[in-house]
C-alpha cells in the first residue's frame, strides 16, 4: 500500500496499513476552532468545507487519541510524527501525544511563523501555528540540516574548536600553548525549531483554494528532515495533498487519507502535475525588502512615519494621516531635483484614491514648482543650511518653512 490517495475517515482506513511500515507521519487534523471552514478554488468554479466543531474538549481528545494509536502501530521503530496544530488545540494536542507516544518521546515544539495582516483584530494578532514532533522511539530518523550564521558571529566562533570546562562550561579550545585550536570549517548553525516560512498568499501559483492548505516548502523540510529516499510518508488528513506531493518531489513514497471526496480528488490532480511556488523572500531573504538608505533613514528619524519597503515612489506614511487622508511620504534624493522628487511620489499617491503626499525637500531648488497633491516641507538640515548662507541674519524670517507645491 503506497502511492495512493484513499477515500475515508482515516480511524477506519489506518487499520488497513500495515504495522511497521510508515517512516513518518504528518497529519493536520482541525484545530478545535469551533467552526466551519470553507473556501473556493482560483476560478470559482469549485467550492471546498469541512467542519470543525466539538462538543467538549474531551470529544476532540478522544477523536485524536483513537487516530494517534493507530497511526504508532503502522510506523517503524526508527519514524517520527509532526503534528500540526495552533493556539486552539495545543494543549490538547499535546496530552494526546504524550499519552500515546510518551512524554519522553517529545522532541520539539517547532514554530511555523509567517506575516499575515487585519486591521479588524482585536488583540494580539496570530502569526504562527505550532507543529508538535515526537520520535516514535529514541532512535528516530534524523537528517541534519544547517542555516547561515547571524550577523554578530565572529571568526573565532565559526572557526574554533569548543570543549568544556572542569565545571562542564563551555569554552574555546585552546592548545598546550595557548594557542587556538581549529575545528576546521563548520556547516552552521543547526536549523532551530523557529521556522519562517511565508504563508500562502492568495496569488501563490500553488494555491487551489483548499481551506488551510499548507506550504509546500514547509512540508518538503519536514520530510527531507524526517525520512530517506524511497521511504513511506503518511498523512492521514491529507486535504489537498501537500504532504503527497512534497513526498513525491523528495522521491520518497507517500499515502495519504481524507474523509472529503473533493479534497482526494483536488489531492490526486495535485499529484499528477505537481506545482511549487517560488519564495523570492526566502531566497533573497528579508534584508532585500528593506530600504535601508542612511539619507533617508536620517531625515525619517523621530517622524511618526510607518515605513513603506517596497515602493518607489514613497518612503512611508505619516501614522495620523493629513486632513482625513492618507499622506505618503517622500525625502529627495541626493542629486534629485524637487519636480523629479515630486513626480515619483504623485504617481503612488494617485494610485492609491483618496490620498496626499508630503515631500521632505532636502535641496534648494523649490521656487517654480507646483502641484496641488503635494505638500513640501523643508528638512531641517536644508533649513539650517540656508539660515547660515543668508548675507543679513535679519533675513531670517523670510525662509518658509513649508509650502503647498
Amino acid at each position: 500500500m503506497e502511492n495512493e490517495v484513499l477515500d475515508g475517515d482515516c480511524l477506519e482506513v489506518l487499520r488497513t496499513i500495515p504495522a511497521n511500515s510508515v517512516n513518518l507521519v504528518y497529519l493536520d487534523p482541525p484545530f478545535f476552532t469551533g467552526r466551519k471552514h470553507s473556501s473556493s478554488s482560483r476560478d470559482g468554479s469549485k467550492r471546498y468545507s469541512f467542519d470543525d466543531i466539538w462538543q467538549h474538549s474531551s470529544e476532540y481528545f478522544e477523536f485524536l487519541v483513537e487516530r494517534l494509536l493507530l497511526c504508532r502501530r503502522s510506523m517503524k521503530a526508527d519514524a517520527s510524527i509532526f503534528f500540526h496544530c495552533d493556539h486552539n488545540s495545543t494543549h490538547i494536542a499535546r496530552q494526546a501525544l504524550d499519552l500515546v507516544f510518551g512524554s519522553e518521546n517529545f522532541q520539539s515544539e517547532i514554530i511555523w511563523a509567517y506575516k499575515r495582516w487585519s486591521n479588524a483584530k482585536r488583540g494580539l494578532l496570530q502569526q504562527h501555528q505550532n507543529i508538535l514532533f515526537y520520535g516514535n522511539g529514541p532512535d528516530f530518523k534524523w537528517n541534519p540540516a544547517f542555516v547561515d550564521y547571524s550577523a554578530t558571529t565572529n571568526v573565532d566562533q565559526i572557526l574554533q574548536k569548543r570543549t568544556r570546562d572542569d565545571r562542564g562550561k563551555s569554552i574555546y579550545a585552546t592548545g598546550e600553548d595557548g594557542s587556538i585550536v581549529f575545528d576546521g570549517n563548520k556547516k552552521g548553525v543547526p536549523l532551530g525549531d523557529v521556522w519562517n516560512i511565508p504563508f500562502l498568499n492568495p496569488k501563490a501559483r500553488e494555491r487551489t483554494g483548499y481551506p488551510t492548505q499548507k506550504p509546500l516548502l514547509l512540508l518538503e523540510r519536514i520530510v527531507a528532515l524526517a525520512s530517506d529516499e524511497g521511504d513511506l510518508v503518511l498523512d492521514p488528513f491529507c486535504g489537498s495533498g501537500t504532504t503527497l506531493v512534497a513526498a513525491k518531489l523528495l522521491n520518497r513514497r507517500f499515502l495519504g487519507i481524507d474523509v472529503s471526496n473533493d479534497a482526494t480528488t483536488l489531492a490526486k490532480a495535485r499529484l499528477e502535475a505537481p506545482v511549487r511556488t517560488d519564495s523570492a523572500l526566502l531566497r533573497k531573504g528579508v534584508e532585500a525588502y528593506l530600504n535601508n538608505d542612511p539619507w533617508v533613514e536620517a531625515h525619517l528619524a523621530g517622524l511618526a512615519v510607518t515605513r513603506i519597503q517596497r515602493n518607489t515612489g514613497a518612503d512611508g506614511l505619516l501614522k495620523d494621516g493629513l486632513g482625513g487622508k492618507a499622506a505618503f511620504v517622500r525625502v529627495q534624493r541626493q542629486g534629485e531635483s524637487v519636480a523629479e522628487a515630486a513626480s515619483a511620489l504623485k504617481k503612488t499617491v494617485r494610485s492609491k484614491g483618496d490620498a496626499v503626499g508630503v515631500l521632505i525637500a532636502t535641496e534648494s531648488d523649490l521656487f517654480g514648482y507646483t502641484d496641488s497633491d503635494i505638500h513640501i516641507l523643508r528638512s531641517p538640515a536644508l533649513q539650517l543650511s540656508e539660515l547660515v548662507n543668508l548675507p543679513d541674519a535679519d533675513d531670517i524670517s523670510d525662509i518658509p518653512m513649508s509650502r503647498t507645491a
